[in-house]
């Protein structure tokens, strides 16, 4: 799709993968909005980009979302690209942590699919005015299969997989010049990983493999060791999650 000329809106913009997305595909002639909690972080994030500006929000909130809306609506006109990107995640054991695992779960299930599926339908009616429009999801590489240190995340993750594949076939028929990509980056060096032991890639490779996907209109968007798992846990899912968990098959 063309990336020039474009409203854009990142959720979680001010750091993170949210942040490198929001730089590139900054310039162009394309305007950024980025939307958060912390407006300290959004006013740094904002002092380095071209045409930025950001609104503070908490996208799990219905009276952020709601003056979200009425803001792009009135500021911008319209909006060409919604970046579904805030999220949160919770490491920890569903047999030894006792008590957490329903209150982890609701805030997981808020944060990264509720507050998704209430900010596209809202955007809906802005992307269907566009001309070329796109909803980008950032998802996980435990969309596919779960890891047992991130059980509820790993279940939000999933459930946002499926209801982007719904999304995408729904609009394809109804509305084709909205895309609908997924990104599935593995463990990141943010914040959110700080203190895991792993293998992790920049936010800024998952920004420039989801440029790069744009571009040629290639909607899932596997990144580092997300596209050999993928593989491997198609040909072996049970054999596979176990491996993927460090369990003896």
């Amino acid at each position: 799709m063309n990336i020039q000329n474009k409203t854009i809106l990142v959720t979680g913009g001010g750091a993170g993968i949210g942040f490198a997305i929001a730089k590139k595909l900054s310039g162009n002639g394309n305007s950024l909005i980025l939307a958060g909690r912390r407006e300290n972080v959004l006013k740094e994030a904002v002092a380095q980009l071209p045409n930025a500006t950001y609104i503070v929000t908490d996208v799990t909130k219905d009276a952020d979302v709601d003056n979200l809306v009425k803001q792009v609506k009135a500021k911008f006109g319209g909006l060409d690209i919604l970046v579904n990107n805030a999220g949160t995640g919770f490491y920890y054991q569903l047999d030894s942590d006792a008590g957490k695992a329903y209150e982890n779960a609701r805030l997981e299930i808020e944060l990264n699919y509720l507050s998704v599926v209430n900010l596209t339908e809202r955007f809906l009616p802005f992307l269907k005015a566009s001309k070329d429009a796109a909803i980008i999801n950032v998802e996980s590489i435990v969309s596919y299969l779960p890891a047992i240190s991130l059980p509820t995340y790993s279940a939000t993750k999933a459930a946002l997989h499926s209801y982007a594949l719904a999304l995408r076939l729904t609009l394809e028929q109804s509305n084709p010049h909205i895309k609908v990509f997924e990104v599935f980056p593995p463990y990141v060096d943010t914040d959110l990983t700080k203190g895991i032991e792993a293998e992790k890639i920049t936010a800024e490779e998952v920004a420039q493999d989801l440029y790069n996907a744009l571009q040629k209109n290639e909607y899932a968007v596997r990144n580092g060791i997300t596209k050999d798992v993928y593989v491997a846990y198609r040909q072996s899912p049970e054999d596979f999650l176990k491996v993927f968990n460090q369990i003896e098959a």
